[in-house]
C-alpha cells in the first residue's frame, strides 16, 4: 500500500469506521426491536435467541476465512463485496415473512459483515503505519461502538414504535451505499505480500465446532439430553480436529503458532469474555425493560443510554491510554467495572431500582467502552503486517463467538428459569444466574489483562512474531502467491 497523506488516512479510517456502524448498529437496534418480533413472529425465547446468534455464529466462522481471503485476493474488493452482501441482506431481512426467513436472511448479513471488520481493520492497520497513530485510530474505531451504542437503542425504538420492527434494517441501506461509493473512489487496494491458499477442511471443522456448539446450548432447555448430546459430541470432535489438521498444513485458516504469544491468546480469551458479557447484558436488559417493566421501545432505548454513553466516550480515552501506557490499565479497568456490574445485578437485584439500575448500566458502559481497544491492538500489533488480516479476523471471531455464547448460554438459562410462568412474575429470580455469568466474564477479563500484559507476555509476543516472520522468509512460494 502506498504511504497516504494525513489528510486521505483519516478519510480512509472515516470509511472503514461507516462499516463498523452498520454492523454493530444492526445489533444494537435488534436488541431492541426483539419483544416486538416476538409478538409479531409468535416467537419463543429459543427463537430470539436465534434471530442474533444466526448472525453472529455465520460471522464468526467465517470472519478468518474472510480475512485470509483479503490479504490474499485484496482488501478492498473484498469490503467492497461485503458491503453489497449486507446491504442485500437488510433489505431481504425487512421482507422476512416469518421467524424461519428472518433466521435466514439474517445469515445472509452475516455473509457479508464477515468480509467488513477484519477487512477494514487489517486496512487500518496497514494505513497506520506508526504505533501511537494506529492506537489513536483503534480508539477512534472503538468509539463507533459506542455511538451504535447509543444511536441504535433510540433510534430503533423511535423506528419499532412508529414504523415497525421491519424498518430497522432500512437504516442499513443509505451507509452501505455511501460507504461502497467512498470505497470506491478513496481507498487503495492492498494484499500480503505471499497469497495464503485456501483451507476448506479447516473452515468445515469451524463451522461444525461453532454451530454444533451454539445450537446444543440454545436447544437444551427444551431439547431430551439425547438429542443434544451427539451434538456435543461433533462439537468435541470438531475441535479435536483443528487441533490435529491446522499444525499440519503450511498455510492453515487459523495458525496455531499465533497462540504462542501470550498477549495474543490473552486478547482472544478476553474478546470472548468481554462480548459473552456483551450478549447476555443487552439480552437480559432488553427483555427486562420491555416484557417485566411494561416499557415501549423507546422507553427502553433511553434507559440504554447510562449504559452506552460510558461506552461512547471511553472508547477513545481508552486507545489513547493504549498509544501511551499499553494495553494493562485499560483492561484492569474495564474487568473492574464489568464485574462490579455484574455483580450488581446478581447479589443485589439491581434491576429493581432504578437507582441501581442506572449504576449497573453505567458501570458495565465504562467497562466495555474501555475492552475494545486494547484487545484490537494488542491482536494485530505483535503480529506481522503479512498476516495482518488473520491476526484481526482472530480477534474479530472471538468477539462474535463471545456474543454468540453470552447470548445462547445466559438466553438458555432464562429460559429453563422462567419455563411456563410469565416473565413479569419469574424473571428476577430466573436472571440471576445469568447475571453471575456475566460478573464471572468480568472477573475473566481483569484476571487475564493483569496476567497477558505483563514483561513476561511481550517477551512471548517478540519470539512468536519472530519465529512467523522467519517461517514466512523460508517458506517456498505457494502455487496462489
Amino acid at each position: 500500500m502506498p504511504e497516504l497523506s494525513p489528510r486521505r488516512r483519516m478519510l480512509v479510517l472515516a470509511i472503514c469506521c461507516m462499516s463498523l456502524l452498520i454492523v454493530s448498529l444492526d445489533n444494537t437496534v435488534l436488541n431492541v426491536a426483539l419483544p416486538s418480533m416476538q409478538r409479531d413472529l409468535h416467537a419463543s425465547t429459543s427463537g430470539l435467541q436465534w434471530t442474533i446468534d444466526a448472525y453472529t455464529l455465520v460471522l464468526a466462522s467465517l470472519l478468518m476465512l474472510a480475512g485470509s481471503t483479503a490479504d490474499r485476493i485484496g482488501r478492498k474488493r473484498v469490503f467492497m463485496a461485503g458491503l453489497v452482501v449486507f446491504t442485500l441482506g437488510s433489505v431481504l431481512c425487512s421482507l422476512a415473512p416469518n421467524l424461519e426467513a428472518l433466521v435466514v436472511f439474517r445469515m445472509v448479513q452475516a455473509v457479508g459483515g464477515s468480509m467488513l471488520n477484519p477487512v477494514a481493520m487489517s486496512i487500518i492497520t496497514n494505513t497506520f503505519t506508526d504505533p501511537r497513530e494506529r492506537a489513536r485510530a483503534i480508539g477512534a474505531w472503538g468509539a463507533v461502538v459506542g455511538i451504535s451504542m447509543a444511536a441504535g437503542p433510540l433510534v430503533g425504538g423511535l423506528l419499532v414504535d412508529s414504523v415497525g420492527w421491519r424498518s430497522i434494517f432500512w437504516i442499513n441501506l443509505p451507509v452501505g451505499l455511501a460507504a461502497l461509493l467512498l470505497t470506491l473512489r478513496f481507498v487503495p487496494e492492498s494484499r500480503a505480500g505471499k497469497a495464503r491458499r485456501p483451507d476448506p477442511v479447516g473452515q468445515l471443522l469451524v463451522i461444525a465446532l461453532f454451530g454444533s456448539l451454539t445450537y446444543a446450548i440454545i436447544e437444551a432447555p427444551s431439547t431430551p439430553f439425547a438429542s443434544v448430546a451427539p451434538l456435543a459430541v461433533v462439537a468435541l470432535a470438531a475441535l479435536a480436529g483443528l487441533l490435529w489438521y491446522e499444525p499440519r498444513r503450511a498455510e492453515p485458516l487459523i495458525d496455531l503458532r499465533f497462540f504462542r504469544s501470550a498477549p495474543f491468546s490473552g486478547a482472544t480469551v478476553i474478546a470472548i469474555s468481554a462480548f459473552a458479557a456483551l450478549g447476555g447484558f443487552l439480552f437480559l436488559s432488553t427483555l427486562y425493560l420491555q416484557n417485566v417493566r411494561g416499557l415501549t421501545a423507546l422507553e427502553a432505548g433511553l434507559w440504554m443510554l447510562p449504559m452506552a454513553a460510558p461506552t461512547f466516550l471511553c472508547a477513545p480515552l481508552s486507545g489513547r491510554l493504549v498509544g501511551s501506557r499499553g494495553p494493562r490499565l485499560p483492561l484492569l479497568i474495564a474487568g473492574c467495572a464489568m464485574t462490579a456490574s455484574g455483580v450488581l445485578f446478581a447479589a443485589f437485584e439491581a434491576e429493581t431500582s432504578n437507582t441501581t439500575l442506572f449504576a449497573g448500566y453505567v458501570l458495565f458502559g465504562i467497562g466495555f467502552g474501555f475492552v475494545n481497544a486494547p484487545i484490537t491492538n494488542t491482536a494485530v500489533s505483535g503480529m506481522p503486517r503479512a498476516q495482518a488480516g488473520v491476526a484481526a479476523a482472530v480477534a474479530s471471531t472471538s468477539r462474535q463467538l463471545g456474543q454468540t455464547l453470552g447470548v445462547a448460554v445466559v438466553g438458555a438459562v432464562l429460559a429453563s428459569g422462567v419455563g411456563a410462568s410469565s416473565y413479569r412474575d419469574m424473571f428476577v429470580s430466573a436472571a440471576r444466574p445469568g447475571w453471575w455469568i456475566i460478573a464471572a466474564c468480568g472477573f475473566a477479563v481483569l484476571a487475564l489483562g493483569a496476567v497477558s500484559s505483563g514483561r513476561w507476555a511481550r517477551g512471548t509476543a517478540e519470539r512468536t512474531a519472530e519465529r512467523l516472520e522467519s517461517a514466512a522468509v523460508h517458506q517456498p512460494t505457494g502455487a496462489g502467491a
